[in-house]
């Protein structure tokens, strides 16, 4: 539910979703990801997160139909992902971005947009926008080749953006850019959300998903053992932190009711680790209590 009361909606729902990988004798080899079931909202961000071969790039590739699930269902802008007209609604930025290295950048957003029947005038209003929003118009009649890794960064990010998506699929977006360009990546995922865009981000860099995600998972061996708002994830439930300034020694010893004796301005609230802390512990929890699960209540109410 909105803070409205009214139900959210869905932009994309998985569930009991399955990925089995086999051998050459069909064999069962790899369980990739196992019963996954969550929703992603209508103009959230929403962070995929766990280590290595926890099945994030594999749920990624089975939302946009390169792959097919096992078991289990997804349902993409209220489409099946394995329908391919979905795709012109979505935006996708690779972790590798596998560009025509000897086309400049104007000609690469012209190409992509060719990809979604757009007009000639379109294009090049749209390339116009693209290239100033990513920060390479400067660029923009060089070849790829000549680009740095944060420039084809950039600019893989525009090609994503060339067909107006609703919902955006980010893998490690701020690969390969320098703190300013982390910056500029993270305040441009805000303005998306703020323009109503839906966007999926995995990132190893979990400060970058603190800073900008709404809600996140996280994933160990194909599971879903965390699911929640970043805020509500990362309180210490089970302490209490004051906040005071203006406290004289004598003050400590006495707690809330000397604070106001004395004057002091404070805060009750419960502290917050942070989400590296949050992702390291789930997945030695998940190490020691193979079973174990952690799944706020209801995360979409709060929202």
């Amino acid at each position: 539910m909105s803070t409205t009361g009214q139900p959210r909606e869905a932009v994309i729902e998985i569930r009991n979703l399955t990925k089995i990988y086999r051998d050459f004798w069909g064999r069962k080899k790899v369980r990739a990801v196992n019963a996954l079931s969550l929703d992603v909202y209508k103009g959230e961000v929403f962070g995929l997160l766990g280590p290595n071969g926890s099945g994030k790039t594999t749920t990624l590739k089975m939302l946009l139909g390169l792959l097919f699930p096992t078991e289990g269902e997804i349902k993409i802008l209220g489409q099946s992902a394995s329908d391919v007209r979905k795709n012109e609604r979505i935006g996708y930025l690779p972790e590798e971005s596998y560009l025509y290295r000897f086309l400049t950048g104007e000609e690469t957003l012209d190409f992509y947009g060719r990809l979604f029947n757009m007009s000639g005038a379109d294009r090049k209003q749209r390339t116009d926008e693209l290239l100033k929003l990513v920060k390479v118009e400067h660029a923009r009649k060089r070849q790829l080749k000549e680009y740095s890794k944060g420039m084809t960064r950039r600019i893989g990010l525009a090609q994503a953006l060339i067909n107006h998506p609703d919902l955006i699929l980010l893998d490690e977006p701020t690969s390969g850019l320098d703190p300013l360009g982390s910056r500029d990546m993270k305040d441009l995922i805000l303005d998306l959300k703020a323009q109503g865009k839906t966007i999926v981000m995995c990132s190893h860099l979990l400060a970058d998903v603190q800073d900008v995600c709404d809600r996140i998972a996280i994933l160990y061996g194909g599971e879903l053992k965390v699911l929640g708002r970043v805020d509500e994830l990362l309180k210490t439930q089970n302490q209490t932190q004051v906040l005071s300034s203006q406290l004289t020694p004598a003050a400590q010893a006495e707690v809330e009711a000397v604070l106001k004796k004395h004057g002091a301005q404070y805060q009750v609230d419960h502290p917050t680790a942070n989400l590296e802390e949050l992702f390291l512990r789930t997945v030695q929890e998940s190490k020691d209590r193979p079973g174990r699960r952690l799944i706020a209540d209801d995360p979409a109410n709060k929202v």
